[in-house]
């Protein structure tokens, strides 16, 4: 596709799925688990509610949509440079235990006694650059990086390890259980305001990191001999990329928990829409990840009012179809 033919599409496709954001911020907004109306919330929006309805919306629901915004950016920029980088649909945070290197980071964390947000978010993003170690050690080696499963299994397997760890711990010190299972299980409601004024930073930092690589990742989809002779370096632009990955990862564990999923469903519908290359890719996957986030987020509050289910259930129920999509594909190899 030329260059001016990608841009048209990409517009196109743009406008719809900003729309879409600021629609489903609205209904994040009105919609809820407890027992005030859509009429009240307005009302309460417009600045016409009680006290009451007032504090739902603007201090409970406000919040939380403003991260389901900042992590669903950040985890659909993720995922899709992830992918690109190894050159594997099936490369997600969740999947290659980049995710849970993060989680167990701030555990660690928890439980020698740390308790700020700073702490938490610089401890998430060191533990996620470990996680993104192990996966360039992986796919170097013999058949991993041309085998999407047998990468996802080593992922798979050094979760487990992690998720045993932290049980472990949770067994040891009952003091922390409660709060390190705040940090274990993904969840956008409850989350402290000081999240969102440690998230923006985290954001932008990783986003600019993934974005000096964009162009380097679409000549390397050409073949690393073709990106080098069109002056890029594969390893350099590698590395950087995972890095901000690693930042962005350890930003959005940090600031809701570990989400599942949300990286791979993102990248998969930005592709089907504009196409793999990545500079394409990554903004469409900028503004599905939010809508993917809010609609979760939604759902976890209605399925079972008025409880609430954790996120990370709903973006798996909503993930798991689009995994066995991928695996299916007979394109699979071809990234």
């Amino acid at each position: 596709m030329s260059t001016s033919g990608g841009r048209k599409l990409l517009g196109r496709v743009a406008l719809p799925c900003f729309l879409m954001v600021g629609l489903l911020m609205l209904a994040s907004l009105l919609l809820g688990a407890g027992n005030l109306s859509v009429l009240d919330s307005l009302r309460a929006l417009f600045g016409r509610g009680t006290e009451e309805h007032s504090f739902i919306v603007f201090e409970l629901r406000w919040p939380r949509t403003i991260l389901a915004v900042l992590v669903g950016v950040t985890l659909g920029a993720a995922g899709t440079i992830m992918q690109s980088a190894t050159r594997n649909p099936l490369a997600e945070p969740g999947l290659l235990g980049v995710s849970a290197g993060a989680s167990f980071a701030v555990v660690l964390a928890i439980y020698f006694g740390a308790d700020t947000a700073g702490v938490h978010f610089s401890t998430a993003i060191l533990g996620a650059l470990a996680g993104c170690a192990l996966v360039l050690l992986t796919t170097q080696m013999r058949g991993a990086g041309t085998d999407p499963v047998r990468l996802v299994l080593a992922g798979a397997a050094f979760s487990s390890i992690l998720i045993s760890i932290t049980t472990l711990i949770l067994l040891h010190d009952q003091r922390s259980a409660d709060e390190i299972r705040f940090w274990v299980i993904g969840a956008l409601g409850g989350r402290p305001v000081s999240n969102l004024q440690w998230a923006v930073p985290g954001l932008l930092v990783g986003l600019a990191m993934v974005g000096a690589t964009t162009a380097g990742l679409a000549a390397m989809s050409l073949g690393e001999r073709v990106a080098v002779g069109l002056g890029h370096k594969p390893v350099l632009t590698r590395v950087l990329a995972m890095a901000g990955v690693a930042v962005l990862v350890g930003t959005a564990t940090a600031a809701a928990g570990p989400i599942a999923f949300a990286g791979l469903i993102v990248p998969y519908f930005a592709r089907r829409l504009v196409g793999p290359d990545v500079r394409r890719a990554l903004p469409i996957a900028m503004l599905l990840g939010p809508s993917v986030l809010l609609i979760s987020d939604i759902l976890s509050r209605l399925a079972v009012r008025p409880y609430e289910l954790p996120i990370g259930v709903v973006t798996a129920c909503i993930g798991a179809p689009v995994l066995i999509a991928v695996v299916r594909s007979h394109r699979l190899p071809r990234l």
